[in-house]
């Protein structure tokens, strides 16, 4: 085993899993480099390019990286992504911090640190994004007024939903389809003339 691998083991290093697997011959396990588990002895480990040239030397795979399944997430990666999937496809209804948790069967706390950290942004942010991106959409494409959209949306009040409008995009939800609206309509109109 050279430095590399060695770095890799002990930094729990993501970019290498899929690349080695290194088993603790004194504990018959083995993992991937990105394993959270205790670091090993250096002299202990021993390094495979497959997890089948493990298992042939009797090691087990760990029960907490999961080496040999091919779609493995660390547990904060599949958090962050369940989610995200959730948000995306239930902004419209009454979500909060405490709601998505419960439907995840997770922590409030311990959702909000993992999701922000891979995300850049916490779930609330991301789930005001979504609704402000929807919101976009209806106030370009139909004629519903700005109180039916923030329903529609998942906002509960029309004047919040214009304050996280404005603060996301610099307008008031009337002023972003003024100057969207006339946008699409003189392309269309472009496009029917051929011009």
């Amino acid at each position: 085993m050279n430095e590399e691998h060695w770095q890799a083991i002990v930094s729990c290093d993501d970019s290498y899993d899929g690349r080695f697997w290194y088993g603790v011959l004194t504990t018959g396990i083995f993992c991937r480099p990105s394993c959270k588990s205790r670091v090993p002895k250096q002299e202990n480990i021993r390094l495979f390019a497959t997890t089948e040239e493990a298992e042939k030397i009797g090691l087990r795979p760990c029960k907490r990286c999961q080496p040999q399944s091919v779609q493995w997430r660390p547990p904060d990666e599949e958090l962050a992504l369940r989610v995200e999937r959730l948000i995306d496809e239930c902004y419209q209804e009454p979500l909060n911090l405490t709601e998505i948790a419960s439907r995840l069967f997770v922590s409030p706390y311990y959702m909000q640190r993992s999701f922000t950290r891979l995300k850049s942004c916490s779930p609330s942010q991301y789930l005001s994004q979504k609704r402000v991106e929807a919101a976009k959409r209806l106030l370009t494409e139909t004629s519903n007024s700005v109180t039916d959209i923030a329903m529609q949306v998942g906002f509960r009040t029309s004047a919040y939903f214009a304050q996280v409008f404005h603060k996301l995009t610099g307008q008031t939800p009337t002023q972003y389809r003024a100057e969207y609206g006339q946008r699409i309509e003189q392309i269309g109109r472009k496009s029917e003339t051929g011009s």
